[in-house]
């Protein structure tokens, strides 16, 4: 992984695609990967005419798996309602086989991910591992949206879902995530040791990412996405793929398609950043903490209930 990016720091360097340029993107050589949820749609006839699209990551699972027990309450919903979700299971589930396999016939990457919610982790490891049944070449992704533990799995059991499906496939997973749960992740990487040495693949929709890209942790990105429903619409979009939607997620590669390929199933962890760098963070607040920095040691100034600010 060392050795990757290496390369892809050269390639962005010598290609003009640095992280450092406005919109990389723009480089004919660059390679581009789509992600797709159940309700985009896609012209694959279309989409397949962009040599530049080299790959496709499909959502899997979302949290725990369902239980389809429509005989009584149902986590307190009706029974009309969970015979929908049953019907909407069966549909994206036979929808996302059918992506995987148009996907691989037509010679493009595959991978899929997890929307991580709260519940116990190893569940929810089981339960992407039986969806998105990923073989050895597939991409597999722990997807964290956000800190807000009511919505989103915490980063402690992050750590275990990263764990679980190692202990059951010999790989980790990457890891997507936004830039601040990523800065974070990197200013506290003592305390998560796993998830910022996993490869990660970074959401942020802007021209560049230099000088925010928490660079104290990782040293480059495996994938960008830079182009999604939040900046991408009729009148103006960073890249229009062929037979899509203005909401497809669109992400750039640091390397060239052939290296791509040859780097895309990862599994490792990331070599360890010693000594610390320095600490990235001017201010975080999470619920019922309040932390500042003063000058370069983080102080939790007070534990206090609500959200967290004075």
């Amino acid at each position: 992984m060392f050795a990757y990016l290496t390369a892809a720091c050269f390639w962005l360097a010598a290609s003009g695609a640095c992280a450092r340029d406005p919109a990389p993107w723009n480089n004919p050589g660059a390679a581009l990967v789509v992600d797709a949820y159940e309700m985009n749609p896609i012209d694959w006839q279309a989409l397949l005419t962009d040599k530049r699209i080299a790959g496709v990551i499909s959502k899997a699972s979302d949290g725990l798996p369902e239980v389809f027990d429509c005989s009584g309450e149902h986590r307190g919903d009706t029974t009309a309602h969970c015979k929908t979700m049953w019907r909407k299971y069966a549909v994206s589930r036979e929808l996302y086989q059918t992506r995987k396999f148009i996907a691989k016939q037509s010679g493009l990457l595959w991978g899929a991910y997890h929307l991580a919610r709260p519940g116990n982790p190893i569940d929810q490891a089981n339960h992407f591992l039986d969806y998105a049944e990923p073989g050895p070449d597939d991409l597999m992704v722990l997807d964290l949206e956000g800190l807000d533990g009511d919505q989103y799995m915490s980063l402690a059991d992050a750590q275990i879902f990263a764990g679980h499906i190692r202990a059951r496939t010999g790989r980790y997973p990457i890891l997507y995530t936004n830039h601040v749960t990523a800065r974070y992740i990197a200013a506290y990487r003592q305390t998560y040791r796993i998830l910022s040495r996993l490869p990660i693949w970074y959401a942020r929709y802007k021209p560049g990412v230099d000088g925010v890209f928490p660079m104290g942790n990782w040293q480059q990105y495996f994938l960008w996405q830079f182009s999604s429903a939040a900046n991408c619409s009729k009148r103006r979009c960073p890249y229009r793929v062929p037979g899509t939607l203005t909401d497809i997620d669109v992400n750039l590669a640091p390397v060239p398609r052939d290296q791509l390929k040859a780097i895309w199933a990862q599994g490792g962890l990331l070599p360890p950043q010693d000594p610390d760098p320095p600490l990235i963070l001017a201010k975080i607040e999470l619920p019922g903490v309040y932390i500042k920095q003063y000058d370069a040691d983080l102080l939790i100034t007070s534990a206090i209930p609500g959200d967290g600010r004075r």
